[in-house]
């Protein structure tokens, strides 16, 4: 079975995996019978031969590169014929390709023949066993989320009351400050977020709200970190609930149900067990304890309280790939790195969520994240 994937390594995954560099620019990637060729700039062709990976590195010259650019064509022309002698030059005849293929280059490779078949779950399977190098990246984007946690924990801590709120160094205590402040430290760690929760007070009932505004004395703050590790391109994620002073009983209550449902689940990973098992066990843990899920609303009613999403997530190149871990699972495998994320939500009210990173061993599973579960901090 040949395999063909066109992209670049920022915004492909699939691709990053077989070639693990960043290269913002489009090339092909083939597998024709035992042989992984890239087809690239010669501008490239250095730094992909320096991996050592055993990648046969083509430039582009060889299929026609510079009878194309003196053409005259436009580029969308040249891009269109280059992948066409590109795909001929290399006697692919038939590739299976990830869902997200350039739409137009699939046109233009199936316009002179060549069969197309789209298989996701092949690329994601091959992806769900984390090389040595992606599960480095992974670690040490977790190592950055911890940092940035504690760097948050201890705004928290130092906010002293003013004028009815809380001011830090000097400054108002807002959602902003903290992902400032929380950025800076991820980048002390080569690491980086293009976003991340900060919610707190009624946000923290809207599980994805990245929140905004000022922070209140007595209020939840909910922070749900998932930098990307600069190297690798590999992501992490977690997620730690706070109360600026005295919790709610409410508040208190959920995140020990959140803690005893999170212990729950790790205690069931390991090979074999299906994702949407262990979203079911919690499932029933929150059911039992009179909150609403998934599992057990009508169908078609919409949830915005009780536990009100999937368990948990495979992370990787992506912060959110296989496997699943919800109403829609998938059979865990040796290599896979999963959240388990239990939370409860009142809509107007407010939420609690904790998140731990687990990598799937061969018998069992072994936590990644080392990072307190503390509820309360004193403002």
């Amino acid at each position: 079975m040949n395999v063909l994937i066109v992209g670049d390594t920022v915004r492909t995954p699939e691709l990053r995996h077989e070639v693990p560099l960043g290269i913002p620019d489009p090339f092909f990637y083939a597998e024709v019978a035992d042989r992984r060729v890239v087809a690239i700039s010669a501008m490239e062709a250095t730094r992909i031969e320096s991996l050592g990976t055993g990648l046969e590195v083509r430039p582009t010259e060889e299929f026609g590169a510079d009878e194309i650019r003196r053409s005259g064509v436009d580029v969308h022309t040249a891009r269109t014929e280059q992948a066409v002698r590109i795909a001929q030059g290399l006697g692919i005849g038939a590739a299976t390709v990830p869902r997200d293929f350039p739409l137009g280059i699939g046109d233009a490779l199936r316009g002179v023949g060549v069969e197309l078949t789209v298989d996701q779950k092949l690329f994601d399977d091959r992806r769900r066993r984390k090389s040595e190098h992606e599960l480095a990246g992974i670690q040490r984007a977790q190592k950055a989320a911890e940092a940035g946690v504690a760097v948050a924990r201890d705004l928290l801590r130092r906010a002293e009351r003013s004028n009815g709120g809380l001011e830090v160094d000097g400054e108002t205590l807002t959602c902003a400050l903290v992902k400032e402040r929380i950025q800076t430290e991820f980048l002390t760690h080569g690491a980086l977020a293009e976003e991340m929760i900060v919610s707190h007070g009624l946000q923290t009932a809207v599980g994805h709200d990245m929140g905004s505004g000022p922070i209140a004395a007595d209020d939840v703050v909910l922070l749900d970190l998932f930098p990307i590790d600069l190297e690798s391109a590999c992501y992490a994620d977690l997620t730690r609930t706070f109360v600026i002073g005295d919790a709610p009983d409410a508040i208190r209550e959920w995140h020990h149900l959140c803690r005893e449902a999170l212990e729950l689940a790790v205690a069931e990973i390991r090979p074999g067990v299906n994702g949407s098992a262990v979203h079911r066990l919690v499932s029933e843990f929150f059911a039992e304890r009179g909150f609403p899920t998934l599992l057990t609303k009508p169908e078609g009613e919409v949830l915005r309280d009780g536990f009100y999403h999937g368990l948990g997530h495979g992370v990787g190149l992506e912060v959110h790939e296989s496997p699943g871990i919800g109403m829609l699972g998938e059979e865990l495998v040796p290599g896979d790195v999963i959240t388990i994320e239990p939370g409860l939500y009142r809509h107007g009210f407010g939420g609690v969520r904790v998140e731990d990173l687990l990598l799937v061993t061969d018998d069992g599973c072994e936590r990644l994240t080392d990072c307190p579960y503390e509820l309360e901090v004193t403002a």
